[in-house]
C-alpha cells in the first residue's frame, strides 16, 4: 500500500530543505491554492442561504443611504 499523506513535521522538514526559489513558488502556490478554497466556501455558503440574512442586513443599509 503506498501512502500519500506526509504528516505536518515531515511537510515542514521538507519546507526547509527547499531552496529561495522553490520556496517563494510554493509560498505563491499556497497563496492561489488558500484563497480558491476561501472563494469556493464563499461560493458553497452563498449558495446554501448561510449568507442570505447577512445579505438582507447589507441591502437594508445601503437603501437607507
Amino acid at each position: 500500500m503506498c501512502r500519500l499523506a506526509m504528516s505536518i513535521q515531515e511537510i515542514e522538514s521538507a519546507i526547509k530543505m527547499l531552496s529561495t526559489k522553490e520556496l517563494a513558488n510554493l509560498t505563491t502556490w499556497l497563496i492561489d491554492y488558500h484563497e480558491k478554497i476561501w472563494d469556493q466556501q464563499i461560493e458553497d455558503d452563498l449558495d446554501s442561504g448561510k449568507l442570505d440574512q447577512l445579505i438582507e442586513i447589507i441591502h437594508a443599509a445601503n437603501s437607507k443611504n
